[in-house]
């Protein structure tokens, strides 16, 4: 297995679950404005980034400390020296090349920073990223914003805070064709490519106060995805907090996905995202005579049109969390979460959250408890299921 890339559907026993919808929508999804109005992800002039995190609810139990704000007060590196002019690339870079805690100082208003080359975070130093509420990173639709990429696997302890930011417009290219011709049902599409604004491997994360648009990775392959965020081989996991997530793309994943990274998400909005792929994945070496990453793979992707989880023992928890209007591929599942527990060892927590208007197949298959049912807006293999004061599409 390589678990760089491996991602899973629900059993075979699930391939004829029906598609979801639903209504309940806070807004449209028409081009690149969010759903209650606020700037587009270019980064438009205006006070601050604009509002961030779920706007009709938040989880009665409160966040976490990893999901507060960080104190910045004291930073090791300020990008900038007071004007918009000053808060160029090449600062930056030097910025988030060293690690450490960075600050801005750009005047007032929002500044978009074009961010023209992929910004490497380092691996053996907690790096902290604080926008104050008026920093977009654009990547212009050509490149991948942040990338932290250690060799190892669940190994670090390191942590990236990303906090009061906007991060629009990243693009992973992807590199890694899955070989051809072969012919369909057999996986199309790509290996690699995951993970638009940021990718994420052997490291630990955390996303505060902060905004996602018009992210994607690569569209078609039964492995990849991440339109804003991919997290592989986590240690101490992710937690977002407070943040919003809208109009991002991939084949799986379209917001954020991880694998064996536990995913833990307060009070955010996922809204308008798409899953590209299609056709989900599964090993059927009936159907398909050719191999790719060591399974006689079928299908290219689809699952999770806002969040996706794979691997074994990893939890998923939200709370105070509204997903809403985002879609899984044509024939595959979770159009608000994907998540499968290979091992049906890890939980799934669901709390002050709504999910509705979300698309794609689902199935809940639990292994102890007496909750079997996650609704129409999720696909889940999970030891156990918890559903508290939230409206689930479906039930």
């Amino acid at each position: 297995m390589s678990y760089a890339r491996r991602m899973r559907s629900g059993p075979i026993l699930i391939a004829i679950a029906v598609a979801a919808c639903g209504g309940d929508s806070p807004g449209g999804g028409d081009g690149d404005a969010s759903v209650d109005g606020t700037p587009a992800p270019d980064g438009a002039p205006g006070a601050d980034i604009g509002p961030a995190g779920n706007p009709s609810g938040s989880c009665a139990a409160g966040v976490p400390a990893r999901g507060q704000l960080v104190d910045t007060r004291a930073p090791d590196h300020v990008v900038g020296t007071g004007t918009a002019a000053s808060c160029t690339f090449a600062a930056l870079q030097a910025a988030v090349t060293a690690g450490g805690t960075i600050t801005f100082a750009c005047g007032p208003g929002v500044v978009t920073i074009p961010v023209t080359a992929t910004l490497t975070l380092p691996i053996n130093r907690d790096t902290v990223i604080d926008g104050g509420r008026t920093i977009v990173l654009d990547g212009g639709g050509a490149v991948q914003l942040l990338r932290f990429d250690s060799p190892n696997f669940r190994a670090l302890d390191t942590m990236v805070t990303l906090q009061r930011i906007a991060l629009v417009n990243g693009k992973t290219t992807p590199t890694e064709a899955i070989p051809s011709p072969r012919p369909a049902p057999c996986s199309q599409g790509w290996n690699d490519g995951e993970g638009g604004a940021l990718y994420m491997r052997d490291g630990n994360l955390n996303v505060i106060d902060s905004v996602f648009r018009g992210n994607h990775a690569a569209p078609l392959g039964p492995d990849t995805g991440g339109g804003a965020i991919y997290v592989v081989g986590s240690k101490h996991g992710v937690v977002i907090a407070d943040s919003t997530f809208e109009h991002n793309g991939a084949s799986n994943a379209a917001a954020v996905g991880g694998l064996f990274a536990e995913l833990n998400i307060y009070d955010s909005l996922f809204a308008n995202n798409a899953a590209e792929g299609h056709d989900a994945n599964n090993n059927d070496p009936a159907q398909c005579s050719f191999m790719n990453n060591g399974q006689n793979e079928i299908g290219s992707g689809g699952n999770g049109g806002a969040i996706y989880s794979d691997g074994a023992s990893v939890d998923v928890t939200l709370c105070g969390d509204r997903i809403v209007d985002n879609a899984a591929g044509v024939n595959a599942f979770g159009g608000g979460l994907f998540f499968t527990s290979n091992d049906f060892g890890g939980d799934l927590v669901i709390t002050d959250t709504v999910m509705s208007g979300n698309t794609g197949g689902h199935w809940t298959q639990v292994s102890t408890g007496a909750t079997n049912n996650a609704g129409t807006a999720v696909g889940t293999n999970t030891r156990s299921l918890t559903i508290t004061n939230s409206q689930l599409q479906g039930l």
